[in-house]
């Protein structure tokens, strides 16, 4: 076998000390090279010789050194959010591996609104059917991408169709205004959709996935309020939901999502219109993978309407 080039040193030539990464990462987060040297059980001038050596092979400054603090620069802020990405991930396997054999985890990609609001309600019901399921909850913003190999499956909002994995039909979905009982008893109910323009809605930004705002709610049930009155702004819609629970306005409501609220009366339709989406939920397996009886077990308690059912 020809022996490698001298020259090819991999990631060593890129990454020429993960000793000065560790240290770094520990001064970012901590915003102080004297706690990072603490917590790492070294000297402030040998973490600070780290950092140094750090910025003189990138030719970049990563802290500014103010008077009595530390902030980092731009090119630090870029360094840290890979670094502690990385090292999050290093440990999770670290620790996984030091625990010794187990059973296998299944490993599930989702947004925070889907893990919140369908999931974690039927978890009693789906460790029933399979008490050994070791399930592992991986909360994404926006799309999963599943060319990570960790994920085992992820939930998608859209056309079942994607170029990294199969699709499963779980459910479609249909979109509505909502609002809490105690809402209801203090204000009249909007009686049409000009009046429901004016009521204090809770907004909630829209994603990747094609989650809707309240302007394109109303456009798409055909009409188009001059100006849509807004009690409340969030970025997270289980932050929306929650908002609207606690009797703050009216919210849009995805109602595959809150089947179990709306069924247990914490929330009320408004049956003023309703929207049905042409994207749907599924459950996609990246390409290679079978749907094992985990993910099947998966599939069916997700698509239970009823909650513990």
């Amino acid at each position: 076998m020809k022996a490698a080039s001298p020259a090819v040193k991999g990631y060593r030539r890129l990454i020429p000390s993960v000793t000065a990464l560790v240290e770094f990462e520990a001064v970012a987060r901590l915003a102080s090279f004297t706690r990072a040297a603490h917590e790492l059980g070294v000297t402030q001038a040998a973490v600070s010789r780290q950092v140094k050596y750090l910025e003189d092979r990138l030719g970049v400054r990563l802290f500014h050194r103010l008077h009595r603090s530390i902030a980092l620069t731009d090119e630090g802020e870029a360094l840290y959010l890979v670094v502690a990405e990385s090292m999050q991930k290093i440990a999770g396997v670290f620790d996984r591996l030091a625990s010794g054999p187990a059973q296998p985890e299944l490993v599930l990609a989702a947004t925070s609104a889907f893990s919140q609001l369908r999931l974690l309600p039927r978890l009693p019901a789906l460790r029933a059917a399979k008490p050994d399921l070791q399930l592992r909850l991986s909360t994404q913003m926006f799309t999963a991408d599943l060319r990570h190999k960790e994920i085992d499956a992820a939930v998608r909002f859209g056309n079942g169709s994607w170029p990294d994995g199969s699709s499963t039909l779980l459910f479609d979905e249909e979109v509505f205004p909502v609002c809490s009982p105690g809402w209801l008893e203090a204000h009249a109910a909007p009686a049409t959709l000009d009046a429901l323009a004016t009521a204090p809605l809770i907004e909630s930004d829209s994603t990747s996935e094609g989650w809707m705002t309240w302007d394109e709610w109303f456009r798409t049930v055909g009409t188009r309020p001059v100006r849509l009155n807004f009690a409340l702004r969030c970025t997270l819609y289980t932050d929306a939901i929650q908002a609207s629970r606690y009797g703050q306005g009216i919210a849009l409501g995805w109602g595959r999502l809150l089947h179990d609220l709306i069924g247990a009366g914490e929330l009320v339709r408004l049956p003023l219109a309703s929207f049905k989406t042409s994207d749907s939920y599924y459950l996609v397996v990246p390409h290679g993978r079978t749907i094992t009886p985990a993910i099947e077990v998966l599939i069916d308690g997700l698509r239970q309407d009823m909650l513990g059912a």
